[in-house]
């Protein structure tokens, strides 16, 4: 494994503390409930943290995180778990309908998700839509007040709720206003979870995993928010192929671990290198010989000098990323920032799957809907 040691300490530079946030609500109603799965689920998350939580087991609307309880009274949740007793009954009738439609019997699923983000530029977005079965199927525009049909039920669906124009206004102005000022409000309320930033601890080893085969392991952890970027690069260029990249998953504290692996030719005397990318902070990893020292220096472009230190087979450089290009948790090179991501890569009611407009969801598994009835814990809302 190789180490890193500690030699010089000098300043310390402030990052951006700019980032993109999200509130999402995650609905599901089953047609056959069993095996521990109620009829009906609803689920708030802000980022990737659990807020709130219903079901038609229990019926009640509860807290889900600590600031949330604290900070929004009694009636608050009675008022919503009255509204949500109502939600429970409409999905019932709706998959009801579904399944009439599509001459469908046995277990099925149906499921919404509404939410809006507030970008670290000051712009936002919103979003509604809607899958059965696992499969995406009509989705909110609320620029053009219409619906998106993805198949021939779908567009019977649609032109039903087209006819109510004054529905289609409601939901615009839901996603423009009140989700944006209640998001600012759960920001507020947990501001020190939700708004921190911790930085990851990486290290790096490499495995035989077959004579005269290496594998390379970069290995993140302690960090968040979530999104990160990790590549690998050879003789200054990513690699594609011979890659493998883990799932970004809770560590248990409230932080977040992953890994990156890539395969290599023990013999090879090709320079190897590990990119990481984490609000802003830009560390690479060089792979040395065996037996190599190299001298770590880690700044800030646009700001002060961070840390200066040697590591032991380890070469580090730190630096204010370039302008925010697109979000990614791995892959492309460059462009990860503190940003808000679906729950659902790490703790989310279900798996998403990619959509038109990038915000696809679908239940694909017993498991995700297990995961679903017991999500991790750690004006007008939805």
């Amino acid at each position: 494994m190789v180490l890193l040691v500690p030699l010089i300490i000098v300043l310390t530079g402030k990052l951006s503390d700019a980032r993109s946030h999200s509130l999402r609500y995650f609905r599901l109603g089953v047609s056959d409930p069993g095996h521990g799965i109620p009829e009906f689920i609803s689920v708030g998350y802000v980022d990737s943290h659990p807020i709130t939580t219903y079901d038609s087991v229990s019926r009640r609307k509860e807290p889900r995180a600590p600031w949330m309880a604290e900070n929004l009274a009694p009636d608050h949740w009675e008022r919503y778990t009255q509204l949500l007793r109502g939600w429970q009954q409409t999905f019932k009738k709706e998959l009801q309908h579904l399944e009439s439609l599509y001459n469908h019997s046995g277990f099925h699923t149906y499921q919404r998700m509404i939410g809006c983000e507030l970008l670290e530029d000051g712009s936002t977005t919103g979003f509604l839509q809607y899958a059965y079965d696992g499969q995406d199927f009509i989705i909110f525009d609320k620029d053009t007040l219409s619906w998106t049909a993805l198949d021939n039920i779908a567009y019977i669906t649609k032109k039903a709720w087209e006819a109510n124009r004054h529905k289609l206004q409601y939901e615009k102005n839901w996603l423009e206003e009140e989700c944006i000022a209640w998001l600012k409000r759960f920001l507020e309320y947990g501001k020190d979870t939700l708004q921190r930033t911790e930085p990851p601890l990486v290290r790096v080893n490499r495995r035989e995993t077959f004579p005269g085969m290496t594998t390379l392991f970069c290995r993140a952890h302690g960090f968040y928010p979530p999104e990160i970027s990790m590549i690998w690069m050879k003789n200054g260029e990513e690699i594609v192929q011979q890659v493998d990249y883990g799932d970004i998953l809770p560590s248990g504290d409230g932080t977040y671990q992953t890994w990156v692996s890539v395969e290599l030719d023990a013999q090879s005397s090709e320079l190897y290198s590990c990119h990481i990318e984490h609000c802003g902070l830009h560390t690479v990893l060089q792979v040395p010989q065996e037996s190599e020292t190299i001298p770590l220096v880690m700044k800030a472009v646009a700001g002060s000098i961070v840390l200066a230190i040697a590591l032991t087979g380890v070469g580090i450089l730190v630096w204010r990323r370039r302008p925010r290009g697109e979000r990614h948790v791995e892959g492309s090179w460059g462009t990860t920032d503190c940003l808000s991501t679906a729950p659902v890569l790490l703790s989310a009611p279900a798996t998403l799957s990619p959509l038109r407009n990038g915000l696809g969801f679908a239940l694909r598994s017993q498991k995700d809907l297990e995961h679903l009835s017991h999500p991790t814990a750690n004006t007008h809302h939805r």
